[in-house]
């Protein structure tokens, strides 16, 4: 049985990461393996009230302080409500998106710093990071185009921001990577989503299988 196994799935926007996740779930059913699938911010009925106020579009006078403190709070009542009840039960948890997010969105793409966004979530949710973090990598020129092209109706605040912005972000995450490789898995997210899922998948099984 797998347990206590926190997956996250990370990217800049457009990356695929959503899609991808959608996929494993389906193999994971397939596979009859008891896991839990969330996100961020969301997951449940607080963090979702609060996801919509972050990401409204037409809250463009949020302050950088404000949008990664949302962050935090939204972070700090899905993790003890749902995501580390299934952990002490036992159960794989699969999540898109994590503290890795705001680190890189708040503490680089805004200027926050790392070390300071790190220190709110310390007091959001302690020091529990993921046991391992799959992390889709794309230039965001290419990601913001799929976006504009796939998902007009879903466009949020973060999409909108300047391409300077999500360069920024996808530095931040290429850093982290560096920084923490034990942890974090890069896959190369310019490539078809069945290849892109199907090496997902892979890296999943074998985290399964060796936990």
């Amino acid at each position: 049985m797998v347990r206590n196994l926190f997956i996250t799935f990370e990217g800049p926007e457009g990356a695929g990461k959503t899609s991808v996740l959608k996929a494993i779930v389906e193999r994971l059913e397939n596979e009859h393996i008891e896991f839990l699938s969330t996100r961020e911010p969301g997951g449940i009925e607080i963090a979702e009230k609060i996801r919509e106020i972050i990401l409204n579009p037409e809250h463009t006078a949020m302050d950088a302080h404000t949008e990664a403190l949302l962050y935090a709070s939204a972070r700090s009542q899905h993790f003890y409500e749902k995501v580390e009840p299934a952990l002490q039960s036992g159960k794989l948890v699969l999540c898109d998106r994590f503290i890795d997010s705001s680190l890189v969105y708040q503490g680089i793409g805004r200027g926050l710093g790392i070390e300071k966004v790190r220190a709110i979530n310390e007091f959001a949710i302690g020091t529990r990071m993921p046991d391992k973090t799959i992390l889709f990598d794309l230039e965001p020129a290419i990601g913001l185009a799929r976006i504009e092209a796939n998902r007009q109706n879903e466009i949020n605040r973060l999409d909108v921001e300047s391409l300077a912005f999500h360069e920024k972000v996808r530095n931040g995450y290429l850093q982290l990577a560096v920084e923490d490789p034990n942890r974090i898995i890069l896959i190369d997210a310019n490539r078809p989503l069945k290849e892109v899922a199907e090496e997902a998948w892979l890296i999943v099984k074998s985290l399964i299988e060796e936990k």
